[in-house]
């Protein structure tokens, strides 16, 4: 009777149990924090805290965090190996480099005590103490699972930098995700690209090994079914509530009528409050400087209108860009609006 060899795992799957491990760490790593939280003396926070749960909480997340990094080399060793190259090329990962710490560089038991400052502040402003230190307690949570997380994170990206196989990654989110991370995903960084990311993220890299190009929107192929890899595929598949509630009801609206994700999302970014049409709107100075997009279609409008020369030279950019709930206010009707949404770049 002959056995029969296992089969091998693809790059994708193993990508999908490193979520799935590092995603547990997390979990666990938040569950005992909570436990340990329910110690705290409420009659003197800040005692109980030095002297007995601060420390262990401290112990706890990183313990997770080294934990989370551990996690990096095995799983960037299976992703090699399954794209047919050979694992034992690169350095190494030292877990406890990664732990110990916050992710913004400060000592992690200066972070891991804002929830008490939390607490403390909350009942000196009237709040019932056991929902004063609940709220404690949800920032605890979110801070423990977004450290751990990050630890693995930032391990996995120095593993991706020290082999030489991988040339970048492919940024994969989880649904349901933030608009942010939906237009991030699915998008192919090299492997020196730092991995952008807000507290409780669960984004993760997926190495793309030999080919440095090519591999991005339409190469993930047999993740799981939550894996977002394109934004206008993720919107599509939502419900309109849920389009209004991740991409706010105007930006989803302008998404409807044919308007960029990417641009309707990275608006938000640089918002402002600006005087156009005579009165006070909101304002981006996302593609504003002289190589964004919105400028050079301002300055191809002022050349077609023989404002400026047909090189552009003295041209200023003096209209604002409208965030597109500004234009729908604006707007006397549907062509009115679409007409505008091209003018400020949202949609060709």
């Amino acid at each position: 009777m002959t056995t029969r060899a296992p089969e091998r795992l693809s790059a994708a799957q193993v990508a999908e149990s490193y979520y799935v491990a590092l995603s547990g760490l997390s979990r666990r790593s938040a569950d005992r924090v909570q436990v340990l939280w329910k110690e705290l003396d409420r009659r003197d926070l800040t005692a109980s805290w030095e002297s007995l749960v601060g420390p262990r909480i401290i112990e706890t997340v990183t313990a997770g965090q080294a934990a989370a990094a551990a996690l990096a080399d095995p799983y960037l060793s299976s992703v090699v190996a399954a794209e047919g190259a050979d694992p034992a090329v690169g350095s190494r990962v030292r877990p406890s480099a990664f732990a110990g710490y916050a992710a913004d560089g400060r000592a992690l038991d200066t972070l891991m005590y804002l929830p008490v400052i939390t607490t403390k502040q909350s009942i000196a402003a009237g709040l019932d103490e056991t929902e004063a230190m609940m709220r404690g307690l949800n920032q605890l949570l979110r801070m423990a699972a977004s450290e751990v997380t990050s630890a693995g994170r930032t391990a996995a990206g120095a593993g991706i930098a020290a082999r030489p196989t991988i040339q970048g990654y492919i940024r994969i989110a989880a649904a349901p995700c933030c608009a942010r991370c939906a237009i991030l995903a699915g998008v192919e960084y090299g492997w020196n690209a730092g991995f952008q990311r807000h507290p409780r993220c669960d984004c993760y890299h997926m190495p793309a090994v030999l080919v440095a190009r090519g591999r991005g929107r339409h190469g993930a192929h047999g993740l799981p079914s939550n894996a977002v890899t394109d934004a206008r595929t993720y919107f599509n598949g939502l419900s309109r509530r849920e389009q209004d509630r991740i991409f706010t009801v105007d930006g989803a609206r302008a998404i409807r009528d044919g308007a960029s994700i990417t641009s309707v999302v990275n608006a938000r970014r640089g918002m402002y409050t600006a005087t156009a049409y005579r009165q006070q709107l909101r304002a981006t100075r996302e593609g504003t400087t002289r190589r964004g997009a919105f400028y050079r279609s301002e300055r191809a409008r002022a050349i077609a209108r023989g404002q400026v020369p047909a090189s552009g030279r003295g041209f200023q950019l003096r209209s604002p860009r409208l965030l597109p709930e500004e234009i729908y206010k604006l707007a006397a009707d549907r062509d009115q609006a679409i007409a505008m949404l091209r003018r400020f770049g949202y949609i060709d």
